[in-house]
């Protein structure tokens, strides 16, 4: 299985260990690390960290989707968060870019400064622009499930079954994507893990990974910190690395191939000690293309 992007591809054959992505939140109100790295010294060099730890690509935000209550930015703001850091970035940094964002206008700013991937939490819903925007650049895209408006994703949902309802959303919004000109190749899908979902939730699709494998689509996984770790363990976001790292483990076993994290060198580690003791064969490091 291969996802391709904009600048490279991700082979995830046998012994092809799952990547990871660092987070960079440019945004003062992130859940974590709001706040940071709204400094565009601070986020460079934090970018350049996560590089060094071994990122597989970056993931940057210039827009929060945090459960609760986030002020309202328009595109223009979005893009002043990200603009400056992606334009500090060109040039030093060998890994591909990936940007978060559900408006096609951003999207095309950020490829247009050399963004390899977009990750949209909406699934394509958000903005009909979003997928020829992707289609036309060669980009690779991360489909998200998420149900709603982008302002009310939080909201808690009823599932009869979340495995199934999570897989027939995202084959739907996968053939929506094709259908307008993404190429297969290009998709990567993500269940969304505390979008749309209370943490029992959350712990559902995590365990409907399997079923979700059979779209023939790498999976994308998001589990960094987030509130259900924190309804597991009663830890606050701060004290939930360990956490993180076991679901991050349990997710690739179970199907996963791409982690987006906070933590790139802890998530590294674990998931390489976890493939070395699970998979017979030797553990390939990936190109850096």
């Amino acid at each position: 299985m291969i996802f391709t992007h904009r600048h490279g591809s991700w082979d995830f054959g046998p012994g092809e260990r799952a990547r990871v992505v660092g987070v960079l939140n440019l945004t003062p109100d992130s859940f974590y690390d709001g706040g940071r790295y709204a400094d565009t010294g601070r986020a460079l060099d934090h970018a350049l960290r996560l590089a060094a730890e071994g990122a597989d690509a970056l993931d940057l935000g210039g827009l929060s989707t945090r459960p609760g209550p986030s002020a309202p930015i328009g595109p223009d703001e979005e893009w002043r968060r990200l603009e400056p850091v992606l334009s500090s970035l060109a040039g030093r940094i060998q890994i591909p870019l990936s940007v978060d964002t559900y408006r096609a206008s951003v999207a095309r700013r950020a490829l247009d400064a050399g963004v390899s991937m977009i990750n949209d939490v909406s699934g394509l819903t958000a903005d009909p622009e979003m997928a020829g925007v992707v289609a036309d650049s060669g980009a690779g895209l991360v489909l998200m499930h998420a149900l709603g408006a982008p302002d009310a994703m939080h909201a808690p949902r009823e599932y009869g079954d979340v495995g199934q309802e999570v897989r027939d959303f995202l084959a739907a919004r996968m053939a929506d994507g094709v259908a307008r000109g993404v190429s297969p190749e290009r998709i990567a899908l993500d269940p969304g893990i505390g979008f749309s979902k209370r943490a029992e939730q959350s712990i559902a699709a995590l365990r409907a990974l399997p079923l979700l494998t059979s779209l023939g689509r790498p999976l994308y996984i998001g589990v960094s910190r987030k509130s259900f770790l924190g309804q597991l363990t009663g830890r606050p976001v701060e004290e939930r690395l360990p956490a993180s790292l076991g679901a991050a483990v349990a997710a690739v076993a179970l199907g996963a191939r791409i982690v987006r994290t906070h933590d790139v060198a802890a998530t590294r580690d674990a998931l390489l000690a976890a493939a070395a003791l699970l998979h017979p064969e030797p553990v390939r490091e990936a190109s850096r293309a």
